[in-house]
């Protein structure tokens, strides 16, 4: 049934093509085609347009389609232009556990965690309580003070200790990834997690979703009456233990074998690039939006009800965009004559996985960066309020553009909200890193955002049709007269460390990269003026591989380092520059 529905919904997309190519063009931007765009990518048949999914290739070649069909040249192969992106992770075929020879079953009685690297160990299991390392003014908690765990597995309590006399934050320090880190730091050589029965009493067993960086060392997870086996030679149970929270290790004497085995499931999405091209010489506006959502929801994809399996049609967000798009470039080629500038047309793919389409485009430019006047970007246009208003954000990324929005718009009358900022949560930030002015159009957010409830029936198409026109007019405008647009920075290029987690109490004052290009280290992708780092001589684009002579491998692991550090503290920083390691020196 799966590839007949395939075969059908391709014969549509060639039947749309077909039905497109035999009839004249409309110019206008109309509510007619506005709906057909949004009602094809929307549809129960594209089920949510999730990255590397068949549908989301169909959705790509429907947007190239209708990119050709309006008058423009498709660039790349056929307008698409491929990369890759990790999907999910999953429990591969060699993973095993045996505690005294008695094998245990996968996803029954234990699992690998989503950071385990692939490993065998084999060694004794030490029991070190809830795990912590801890030194905070005059109390300290450390269950590694009196035992030595090199080369050994480490039994480790999930949560943190209740009904305590010592006064810690010890939930700054109770993730398992810090955790596992704690761990690594002491020398184990594998860590097994627990979960007491007053932390989870019905003893379940964290299920793999998304990747989360490795950390070197495999990390697992076991059923309390696994663990109780663990225990059998001292004659205690897990549950005792979780009721005396104390900082007492000791050796289990027991050995455990494992093999971990953890596979990465990588797909192939897509950007749909298109160019309407005036004169060689002249520079270029590049009109975007993402096209990709969430497919059928749940864990790690962003939706807010991630209890429902079904379909996140994604109209607004943001078919709605690319509708907008498609139409104001069918109208741009229709007054080409007119124009000074030529453009790009891009759909950005995997923009829901963290703008991952727009920043491998903004790498791998089919035209130099330095010839780009501006770029904007439409996302989620399609739920124009009651008031008339329209959000405009980016605008102090130049010193002209508020100006010439405002002009425009005497004669529209939208309630205008600016924000100033180049950055923000969409693919127009991609562009603003390589210092190029930029402005993002929308709407607004709503209720039925990342949930089911963002369908067809929601779209507001008379509002949608003014914003589009408005936008068409001011990329009209900018081009028709060569308006120059001077690029200021208005705001940091990326999200700062403190922005992902705000249990940081310093930073270095770096913009780090969190899409994870680099295996291992983390690059900064902008170092902020003035900041620790940048007095310390960091550059954008050193790669942070070690703090404090403790490794770091990623987005993740920088912030476990970060957070155990206080301000007033000086510490080195390690990293790769030009192929060169550096030592820098760092007062926080």
């Amino acid at each position: 049934m799966k590839k007949q529905s395939f075969l059908i919904l391709i014969m549509f997309i060639f039947g749309m093509t077909l039905s497109c190519s035999s009839s004249k063009v409309d110019p206008d931007i109309t509510k007619n085609e506005l709906y057909n765009h949004i009602f094809f990518l929307a549809s129960d048949s594209l089920k949510g347009r999730y990255p590397g999914t068949p549908e989301d290739k169909i959705a790509a070649e429907y947007i190239a389609v209708e990119m050709q069909n309006s008058g423009l040249e498709l660039l790349f192969d056929n307008g698409l232009q491929s990369f890759e992106i990790t999907t999910k992770i999953k429990a591969g075929e060699n993973n095993s556990l045996s505690i005294n020879n008695q094998v245990l079953n996968l996803n029954t009685d234990y699992i690998p965690l989503a950071y385990s690297a692939n490993k065998t160990i084999e060694a004794e299991v030490i029991f070190v309580g809830y795990g912590f390392d801890i030194e905070q003014d005059e109390n300290s908690w450390n269950d590694y003070s009196n035992i030595d765990v090199t080369d050994k597995w480490v039994l480790i309590f999930r949560g943190e200790p209740e009904n305590t006399e010592v006064s810690l934050p010890f939930s700054m320090f109770s993730s398992l990834r810090s955790k596992a880190i704690t761990a690594k730091d002491q020398g184990a050589a594998g860590v097994i997690f627990v979960s007491g029965k007053l932390f989870d009493e019905d003893d379940e067993l964290i299920e793999l979703t998304k990747p989360e960086g490795e950390i070197e060392i495999p990390v697992i997870q076991i059923k309390r009456n696994t663990a109780n086996l663990l225990l059998n030679k001292k004659g205690l149970l897990i549950d005792e233990l979780e009721k005396e929270a104390t900082n007492n290790s000791f050796k289990t004497e027991t050995i455990l074998k494992c093999q971990t085995d953890i596979k990465t499931v990588y797909a192939q999405t897509f950007n749909i690039a298109s160019q309407l091209t005036i004169n060689p010489d002249y520079g270029y506006i590049v009109i975007g939006g993402h096209y990709d959502h969430l497919g059928f929801g749940g864990p790690g994809t962003g939706s807010r009800a991630p209890g429902i399996n079904k379909p996140h049609y994604g109209a607004d967000d943001n078919a709605s965009g690319v509708a907008s798009m498609l139409e104001i470039a069918e109208k741009l080629v229709s007054r080409k004559d007119s124009l000074k500038n030529n453009f790009l047309f891009v759909a950005f793919g995997a923009e829901e996985m963290g703008l991952i389409g727009s920043k491998y485009f903004v790498n791998n430019l089919p035209i130099p960066d330095s010839t780009i006047k501006t770029m904007i970007n439409l996302d989620m246009l399609g739920r124009m309020r009651e008031d008339h208003s329209l959000q405009v954000s980016g605008v102090g990324s130049s010193i002209e553009g508020t100006s010439i929005i405002e002009s425009l718009n005497s004669e529209y009358g939208f309630k205008m909200g600016f924000a100033q900022e180049g950055y923000g949560p969409s693919d127009h930030s991609s562009f603003y890193s390589k210092d190029i002015p930029v402005f993002f159009f929308s709407t607004g957010a709503h209720l039925d955002y990342h949930t089911p409830g963002d369908s067809v029936g929601s779209i507001n198409f008379k509002g949608l049709v003014q914003a589009s026109n408005f936008i068409y007019d001011f990329a009209f405008n900018l081009s028709s007269e060569n308006k120059k647009l001077t690029y200021q920075e208005a705001g940091p290029k990326m999200p700062d460390e403190n922005a992902r987690n705000k249990k940081l109490k310093v930073k270095l004052g770096i913009m780090p990269d969190f899409t994870g290009v680099e295996k291992n280290g983390l690059r900064a992708d902008f170092v902020v003026k003035g900041k620790p780092a940048d007095k310390a001589g960091m550059l954008s684009g050193d790669i942070i591989v070690a703090i404090n002579g403790n490794p770091v491998g990623d987005i993740y692991e920088y912030v476990e380092r970060l957070s155990k550090l206080k301000v007033g503290q000086i510490i080195t920083v390690e990293v790769i520059r030009e192929e060169k390691k550096e030592i820098l020196i760092v007062q926080l």
